[in-house]
């Protein structure tokens, strides 16, 4: 009988452990060892999101069924040793030791290690060996061993060590029912002999490393190598000072035109399943508020937004292949020569680069830098990166006003657009970055140390996983956040009434949203914006893709079917009192300019006060960062604008 079923309980350690609730696992490793993978490869699609409380450092907890019995698994960030030098490694160690305030103590720990890389992973290993929790070692990435001229002995490997080893190939699932089944013995099974002898308590440091060799002389063997491998043939190439960033730069373009290309046809399906849907509550319900509320207010604020979860899940999905095929490290690594005349750590390249999905797990991904003013700057420039949240506002104005032609066979102005939009928000945060660091926080740059982890090819799987856990935070928000928004601006849109049997823009001239909006008028009116647009901008403070759902709102998308109903065409065709169109080109690259700078997610400005010591201190460090992006944002608007108007971009044709 395994623990999991023992009607009484198990023994944690010291402590008695009622065997009725679910086991708690958690992964531990190297970064870049393959845990998350691992993680997912074990729980497929039962996962949450949170974060650990009190903290803004994100948390993945999944579960499985074996024999009847829940499994709980935690993935803890990647940590090098159990002294942490990052607050990241910090709450691995607290998770660890069972001491992480509200989190339940664990039950088992598994620790992944790199097969090709095992001799630097089993500092780790042999860390948590002595503690003396039930613990299972996972040599995961076995089947790249014969590709690398190496072979293990398992089986004197856990003799040596103590302990269970599992070969697994997390990407492929070779391996992960006898993960399993391990996991179900583990509480059964002896403590490693390193619990009562830790290696460094006589001889210090110097003898855990010296031990770990003599492990590796006896359970590894190398063939000799008679050539480069694959894996260095291609480094040789993407790593290359000229040709890495430019390969670089073509692999961006290509994402980013595939964003309009691949997603365009998915993104037409869910508009028609949206107009069918309102044409569906039009039959059914009566004309009067209860119907416009649905239609126009829930269908047309919400609906809008998710036409462009498709380029959504393109995003992530290509974030996500980076990732995991090893790739992403080696472009930090590529960009560093040119972060560091910058006075960014190559550390810093990685947060940047996860910016493209979301600012807020990338302000969270700062923490392993050290130096603590390498690391503010960093946070301070994080959310000009363009996020996915902008990418629906980018979409729908470049689809507004940039026509689809071709240009060198695949590419359009409109993918060109895209990728200018994203660039122009890197080549920000870097600008940023250099003055942030020569001028208020003035520092040496320490050089970058970063283990590149082996090329993998992306298991369909564990993307697919990936990607829909991403995609459903975003529909997560759009059920709350702009939901609520959605529906709070169709109250304002639709009171006070207007006398009369008024025409739908007398409506909403004269009602509470048209007052708000011809209030911040002023505000935009120089960069040829008109008091709707200053509505959209002024809600969008919240999240910035409500922008979208605001104009919907406002426009009445939904109130129209097929094609004309788009709100891209709705823009495009807006017409002023006197008959001129309502935004020219001019004033749409400026509207362009404005989000691409302006910091609107009130999530970001949350972390950063957390993230920047809290308190007062965090207070002012988020308020400064949201006044000099404003201040970016309306002045770059305000130019581009001009600009455009003294070049003949004032029309739409």
């Amino acid at each position: 009988m395994t623990a999991l079923a023992a009607p009484v309980t198990a023994i944690r350690g010291d402590v008695a452990m009622p065997a009725a609730r679910p086991l708690r696992v958690a992964l531990v490793g190297n970064p870049n060892c393959g845990k998350s993978t691992l993680f997912n490869a074990l729980t497929g699609r039962r996962q949450r999101v949170a974060n650990y409380p009190g903290v803004t450092v994100e948390r993945v907890e999944g579960t499985y069924v074996r024999d009847g019995a829940s499994v709980t698994v935690l993935d803890l960030p990647g940590t090098y040793s159990l002294s942490p030098d990052s607050p990241d490694e910090a709450i691995a160690l607290d998770v660890v030791h069972g001491r992480a305030p509200g989190i339940e103590p664990v039950d088992v720990i598994v620790v992944v290690l790199d097969a090709e890389n095992l001799e630097r992973h089993l500092y780790l290993a042999t860390q948590v060996l002595e503690l003396g929790l039930p613990a299972v070692l996972v040599l995961n990435r076995s089947d790249r061993l014969a590709a690398a001229g190496m072979s293990i002995d398992v089986v004197e490997l856990i003799h040596t060590l103590g302990a269970v080893v599992v070969p697994a190939v997390a990407t492929t699932g070779e391996g992960i029912e006898r993960l399993r089944h391990a996991i179900a013995r583990a509480v059964q099974l002896p403590k490693s002999w390193m619990h009562e002898r830790p290696l460094d308590a006589a001889g210090g440091p110097g003898a855990r490393y010296r031990w770990i060799a003599s492990v590796m002389a006896r359970t590894v063997t190398r063939a000799p190598r008679t050539g480069r491998s694959m894996s260095d043939r291609v480094d040789a190439v993407l790593l290359h000072g000229a040709w890495g960033p430019l390969i670089f730069l073509a692999v961006m373009a290509l994402a980013f035109q595939a964003l309009f290309t691949v997603a365009h046809p998915l993104a037409d399906g869910m508009q028609a399943i949206l107009n069918a849907g309102a044409g569906g509550l039009r039959a059914v319900l009566p004309a009067g508020d209860l119907q416009s509320l649905l239609v126009d207010g829930v269908l047309g604020g919400v609906g809008s937004v998710l036409v462009f979860v498709p380029q959504i899940a393109i995003l992530f999905l290509f974030i996500g292949v980076l990732e995991d095929s090893g790739y992403l490290a080696r472009a930090a690594f590529v960009m560093d020569r040119y972060m560091r005349p910058l006075g960014l750590q190559g550390k810093s390249v990685i947060p940047l680069l996860s910016g493209y999905a979301c600012a807020v797990p990338a302000i969270l991904a700062t923490r392993t830098i050290q130096h603590t003013k390498e690391r503010l700057a960093t946070v301070m420039v994080v959310p000009l990166i363009s996020c996915s949240a902008r990418l629906p506002v980018y979409a729908l104005l470049i689809a507004a006003f940039i026509p689809a032609t071709a240009v060198a066979g695949f590419f359009t102005l409109q993918g060109i657009a895209l990728l200018a939009m994203y660039l122009l928000g890197t080549v920000a945060a870097l600008g940023s970055a250099m003055l942030f660091r020569r001028t208020i926080l003035r520092s040496a740059t320490r050089a970058l140390i970063i283990e590149l982890p082996p090329y993998v090819l992306p298991s369909a799987r564990v993307l697919a996983a990936t990607v829909w856990q991403r995609v459903a935070v975003f529909l997560r928000r759009a059920g709350t956040v702009i939901f609520a928004i959605s529906v709070l601006l169709w109250a304002l849109e639709s009171y006070p009434r207007a006398t009369g049997a008024a025409a739908a823009d007398v409506q909403l001239s004269q009602s509470a949203l048209g007052h708000i909006g011809h209030a911040v008028e002023p505000a935009v009116r120089p960069l040829g914006l008109d008091w709707k647009i200053g509505v959209a901008m002024a809600a969008s403070f919240a999240a910035r893709e409500v922008f979208v759902s605001t104009m919907a709102t406002m426009y009445g998308v939904s109130r129209g079917t097929g094609e004309s109903g788009a709100l891209a065409g709705r823009l495009r065709e807006a017409r002023g009192a006197d008959g001129r169109v309502s935004y020219s080109r001019a004033a749409a690259f400026g509207l362009l300019a404005f989000y691409v700078f302006a910091l609107m997610c009130t999530s970001t400005i949350a972390v950063t006060v957390r993230e920047t010591g809290g308190g007062w201190r965090g207070a002012g460090w988020a308020a400064f960062q949201f006044t000099y992006m404003l201040a970016l944002a309306w002045g770059s608007a305000f130019v581009v604008y001009r600009a455009g108007l003294a070049i003949g971009l004032g029309g739409i044709a």
